[in-house]
């Protein structure tokens, strides 16, 4: 049976407003995740080749084109390049070794993303995504940031706050435990202070706001773990804030930095332009958005340490602009992260 625009027109005409209103607001999803789907993936190709075309396993140049592949977007049939190498013979495209690598639903990782960005469950995303399972939803989250989480930040400038904060050890999601009970919503540590059963996670941040966090390794932080992790994003003419652990203090005087320390006891707050304000509010920022998720497993950690990142440097806005973004940012990274990698990932420092 055919129908027709017009009686399409007279059954529009019959609903009542609230109707109208979602019919409203699906067309314009459907509508947007469409042209923006397309949109993505040309930029996605026309930054990746900017430079010429590059086979993803051999990094040979010799590559020519080896006929198209079909996908599908908003239920409609595309047709994409497909590339091959002429020194391996492996045929490849753009999505090769991405997130969206293999991906079946392209024109749903739009509303995704959109998801990702509000900080949704992952129950309530495959909700809103649809026809996806939030176990599925699981995998696109962290194949999308493993990628993320491999964005180089520029050395910083002038003066950098530091501090570490810390995260209790957890293995949410493990079934089998060992040598104690599972804890329930994220749970309390055995021992007062700091200790082995915590996680340190580093931040550092210049006056510019260029953000670098990520897990250092367990108990307290040390001045092997500092270089290694940081160092070469520091120069001599940086000036280090940090709080009075001693880790710094011994890291700033072998590398022949100014260093200005605080102690947590909030007497002294600033000295002049020097303190550690920024990096303690992004601690109670990063803390806050975490808790949403009633205990982040610590192999995941530094997976989300990158979401927040990002959320961060977008000032949490959700906007075509910025989905658009972040997921042409998370494809121009070679990620060959697999469901089976991600399942069984460890914690290792």
């Amino acid at each position: 049976m055919t129908v027709r625009a017009t009686d399409i027109l007279k059954a529009i005409q019959k609903l009542n407003p609230a109707e109208k209103h979602r019919l409203r607001e699906y067309l314009i999803d459907a509508l947007t995740a469409s042209s923006s789907t397309g949109t993505v993936l040309q930029e996605i190709s026309e930054r990746k080749n900017k430079n010429g075309y590059r086979c993803p396993d051999c990094e040979s140049e010799h590559i020519v084109r080896f006929g198209t592949y079909s996908t599908i977007v908003e239920g409609e049939e595309v047709k994409k390049q497909r590339y091959r190498c002429k020194a391996c013979k492996k045929t490849f495209t753009d999505l090769t070794n991405t997130a969206l690598y293999r991906t079946r639903r392209l024109n749903q990782w739009i509303k995704f993303i959109e998801c990702m960005i509000e900080g949704y469950s992952l129950r309530k995303s495959a909700e809103l995504v649809g026809n996806v399972t939030h176990v599925t939803l699981f995998y696109w989250r962290h194949k999308l940031l493993a990628s993320l989480k491999q964005i180089e930040i520029p050395n910083f400038e002038g003066i950098v706050e530091m501090d570490e904060t810390y995260f209790l050890y957890s293995e949410k999601g493990q079934r089998k435990i060992k040598d104690r009970k599972s804890r329930k919503r994220g749970g309390s540590a055995k021992k007062r202070g700091i200790s082995n059963e915590q996680v340190c996670v580093l931040v550092a941040r210049d006056r510019d706001k260029m953000t670098f966090s990520q897990v250092l390794g367990m108990g307290r932080l040390t001045k092997e773990q500092l270089d290694k992790a940081i160092g070469h994003k520091l120069s001599s003419d940086n000036i280090l804030c940090t709080d009075s652990w001693r880790a710094f203090k011994t890291y700033a005087a072998e590398k022949g930095m100014d260093i200005y320390q605080f102690k947590s006891d909030g007497m002294v707050r600033t000295k002049g332009l020097y303190h550690i304000q920024n990096v303690n509010n992004y601690h109670r920022r990063l803390k806050a958005w975490i808790q949403r998720f009633n205990g982040v497993a610590t192999k995941y950690l530094n997976n989300y340490l990158a979401w927040f990142q990002v959320l961060e440097s977008i000032q949490h806005q959700r906007n075509e602009v910025t989905m658009n973004d972040l997921i042409i940012r998370g494809n121009l990274i070679q990620n060959s992260e697999t469901y089976d990698t991600i399942r069984i990932t460890k914690f290792a420092i």
